[in-house]
């Protein structure tokens, strides 16, 4: 059973997790569709009340949180305890877009091969395909109902230009991967998917499921508990000091000690958290829109025909998809801080995108809106690591906004380094995440003259 209801303060629009001291306490969720539809939110186990023990402290309450807790409970025989800022699955596993594709980071398998080589190109493949086939199992989970739709991703070329450089990693994909994507021209993407009024032609990837966000996280949070974790949210780590091999995370209600840690608050982290983790990241901002239920017209003339999810080739691309109640959702990339994020000319742009793909839906009345941080590496891919041998420390940060597949696995590996199991022998796995260098604190001007030519990039014909 849950504690008592308590109080929750008002959702904070304008937080900015590298500026902020940290994300709140209590804070109410983000007013996303996902969250709107989802029903009620399963037990927890409140707020940390007093001084508690735990074999090992997983900081964060998202996908890979609590795949961690899940794993270290089921295949290690753990007792994890869950320490949450805010509600359960707060940050980007109730803001995301629902698509769970098989990728993690930013990097293209033909980028894996320029910077380390086929051989351990594969093995990053191998892992990802793993990561995909352990998140369709836990979708068939009696505590998982997260209406998955098994139809594929689509990679949509927006420009002629942008359909070469797809069609050639569809080539690499197939040739040095075996992986079975699929070059479509205009006339068959519309045929066969959607009538997306940009789009010059696809790539087709079947591995790709449509989720609903947050009744995933719920799923998730269920079964971790029915294993033995125990979750607490409202407890922000207000302070953390490690004494004769234990560590000490001091919450609003009581100090909590355990021998090991586990980090898994990808965008939220706080800029002072620890230091193993201090500008490590760089989180960037994500705005998604759902609009009202399309009518049989407007359905007709988007040309809805499967049920796959896409994405198109800008670099701050756009990720859309027709939800199972006939809406559509959409997001990109928008603010480059906290205090411009519900600046309207981010939404403004969004809605010009989708009148864009479907004229039809130009102007469309939206009923959600809402943005969250996705947490990005300095060298774009994530990291699953001890990245202190002297320390009892782990974390599984910076998915690049493909975290709604590849956080279940990043969970399960977390919980296997808890446990002292070895892992791959992959680079994601074999060092810290890069970061502190002297410009760090000037990244964000360089984000903001990036964002400039990336748009100006995209656009050219």
């Amino acid at each position: 059973m849950s504690a008592a209801p308590r109080a929750r303060a008002p959702f904070d629009p304008r937080h900015d997790p590298l500026t902020d001291p940290g994300p709140g306490t209590n804070r109410d969720y983000a007013p996303t569709y996902w969250l709107a539809t989802a029903g009620e939110p399963p037990p927890d186990d409140g707020p940390v009340r007093s001084d508690l023990e735990a074999d090992v402290v997983v900081i964060g309450s998202g996908y890979t949180g609590l795949s961690c807790a899940i794993h270290l409970a089921r295949e290690h025989g753990l007792a994890p305890l869950v320490l949450e800022a805010n509600q359960v699955a707060w940050g980007c596993s109730t803001r995301n877009g629902g698509q769970a594709q098989i990728s993690t980071g930013r990097l293209k398998r033909s980028q894996w091969i320029g910077r380390w080589g086929l051989d351990v190109a594969r093995g990053l493949h191998v892992e990802v395909a793993e990561a995909f086939e352990l998140f369709r199992a836990l979708l068939r989970e009696p505590e998982i109902d997260c209406d998955p739709h098994d139809g594929g991703h689509l990679h949509l070329a927006h420009r002629p230009w942008a359909l070469e450089r797809i069609a050639a990693e569809s080539r690499v994909l197939n040739e040095l991967f075996g992986y079975p994507s699929r070059v479509l021209g205009a006339e068959e993407l519309r045929r066969e998917h959607l009538d997306d009024r940009e789009a010059v032609g696809a790539v087709f990837e079947p591995d790709g499921i449509g989720i609903h966000a947050a009744r995933l996280a719920f799923g998730y949070l269920r079964l971790a508990r029915r294993l033995g974790a125990r979750v607490h949210p409202g407890s922000p780590v207000l302070g953390w000091t490690t004494r004769d091999g234990h560590h000490y995370l001091r919450t609003p209600g009581g100090t909590v000690r355990a021998r090991s840690v586990a980090i898994a608050t990808a965008g939220y982290t706080p800029p002072g958290m620890h230091g193993l983790t201090r500008h490590r990241l760089l989180p960037v901002l994500s705005n998604s829109i759902v609009t009202r239920t399309l009518t049989p017209a407007e359905l007709a003339d988007c040309g809805f025909r499967s049920e796959a999810f896409y994405t198109d080739t800008r670099t701050l691309r756009h990720y859309y998809r027709r939800l199972p109640d006939n809406r559509v959702q959409i997001g990109s990339r928008s603010s480059i801080t906290g205090a411009d994020a519900d600046n309207p000319r981010h939404l403004g742009r969004l809605r010009a995108a989708l009148g864009r793909k479907f004229p039809a839906l130009a102007g469309i009345e939206l009923d959600y809106s809402w943005w969250g941080w996705v947490d990005v590496s300095h060298d774009l891919m994530p990291r699953i690591c001890r990245p202190d041998p002297a320390q009892r420390i782990y974390y599984a940060l910076a998915y690049g906004g493909n975290g709604v597949m590849y956080a279940a696995q990043a969970g399960k590996r977390l919980a296997e380094l808890v446990a002292g199991r070895p892992l791959p022998r992959l680079p994601i796995f074999a060092s810290p995440l890069p970061g502190r260098g002297p410009l760090t604190p000037f990244r964000r001007l360089g984000q903001r003259a990036l964002y400039v030519w990336y748009f100006a990039r995209d656009e050219r014909h």
